[in-house]
């Protein structure tokens, strides 16, 4: 006798998944998870503190954090969004928190009550966990599905919804039931360059206005960038990288970025500049900046890089070197030569063809009876609990889909 169910895949959309559609009507739900344990990006996440979701709460906004899925995300969104992923863990014992940035966080600051919620819901619930299951091949019966598992026996199932996340597993059997894929390639990720200029300033972080060119298509982003070792990094280039992952790739991820360390024009720069010059005319340009919010080392390096003498004063400053300052502030390009290392989260753009799903149910188009959800499907978020949001509305969707057709 076969499940109603079976879950391929124990991350936190296969949770979401299973839990909801238990606690909806359907009677046996299975759960085969590949490796050894469950959960376990949800554990890692947020350097163990699981970043669960975001407050952002208005659609429009909240769907302008994918670069890939916006469209379809936002009927989504419209049934259970962050909201109703907020109180939904809230309600069922895991307290939260909002930070100041607007990542939603357990109250303890650990992932581990994440886990220790979702687990006990679907313990209580009657869902079965199946660890060291990988599925091999799956094959349609006139009534549903047979599942092969590795090295064990095959299970049967009236439904399948698989959840595998980035693993490449989910989507050769996705692609073995008739599913294209779109070619995953890595997004979240850092900026690295040949200019070490900035090597000294490692560890600073400051808000600015960045663009980014690559071949012909230009990405523009403002926010907090931190300055690393091999190149930047920080929410602002990470978000970059997003949007742009699939030029980025392609382009063998070389760009050039245009930053501006004021996040004013130049007009306002100069003026800026010429005030300060008439007031501190016998200070040292070095001891003295115009900028306080521009860090001292940072202003220190420009100078050097542009080979003002460390003892000029503001009044002895040519207009040559008024100009060229202005544009090193408001202007500087680096030539990014390669990807820096993946986000914790290990986040990728590219999945099951979207064109090929049912987002009112999350069922397959393809294949009756075939569900999907989270990061398995072509859909991607930024950091910010982006990414665990699709995943509990995509889960939580599927869920309650596959429950209404028993009912």
């Amino acid at each position: 006798m076969g499940s109603d169910l079976i879950i391929i895949g124990g991350g936190a959309s296969g949770f979401m998944g299973a839990i909801t559609a238990i606690s909806s009507g359907l009677r046996s739900v299975l759960i085969l998870e590949g490796t050894s344990k469950v959960l376990e990006k949800v554990r890692i996440s947020g350097g163990g503190r699981c970043n669960i979701t975001n407050s952002c709460s208005e659609i429009y906004n909240l769907v302008n954090n994918y670069p890939r899925g916006e469209k379809q995300l936002i009927s989504l969104f419209t049934r259970f969004s962050t909201s109703e992923a907020f109180d939904w863990f809230q309600n069922r014992g895991l307290s939260l928190k909002i930070e100041k940035d607007g990542r939603v966080f357990p109250s303890s600051d650990s992932s581990d009550d994440v886990i220790k919620c979702l687990r006990t819901l679907a313990k209580k619930a009657g869902v079965k966990v199946f660890t060291n299951s990988h599925v091999k091949q799956i094959r349609i019966l006139k009534s549903g599905f047979n599942l092969l598992i590795k090295g064990q026996n095959s299970f049967e199932a009236k439904n399948i919804l698989i959840c595998t996340g980035g693993h490449p597993s989910g989507r050769r059997l996705a692609e073995s039931l008739g599913h294209s894929i779109i070619k995953p390639v890595p997004s979240l990720f850092s900026f690295s360059t040949s200019d070490k200029s900035l090597g000294s300033c490692s560890g600073i972080t400051l808000n600015v206005q960045i663009k980014l060119k690559v071949n012909k298509k230009k990405f523009a982003e403002s926010g907090p960038l931190l300055i690393t070792h091999n190149g930047f990094s920080g929410p602002i280039i990470l978000r970059l990288s997003a949007f742009s992952a699939r030029d980025l790739h392609a382009n063998k991820y070389k760009g050039e970025l245009i930053i501006n360390w004021l996040c004013i024009n130049e007009d306002e720069a100069r003026l800026k500049i010429d005030l300060f010059k008439q007031k501190n005319g016998k200070k040292l340009v070095f001891n003295n900046k115009p900028f306080e919010k521009l860090p001292r080392s940072l202003w220190n390096i420009f100078l050097s890089i542009l080979g003002f003498d460390s003892q000029l004063k503001w009044a002895d400053i040519s207009k040559y070197k008024k100009e060229s300052l202005i544009k090193c502030l408001t202007m500087s390009t680096y030539t990014i030569n390669s990807r820096g290392p993946f986000g914790e989260e290990f986040v990728t753009a590219g999945g099951v063809s979207l064109k090929e799903i049912n987002f009112k149910t999350m069922e397959s188009k393809i294949c009756h009876g075939l569900f999907f959800a989270g990061e398995v499907l072509d859909i991607d978020g930024v950091t910010g609990g982006f990414n665990f949001q699709h995943c509990w509305t995509s889960g939580w969707v599927a869920g309650k889909s596959i429950a209404l057709k028993y009912s």
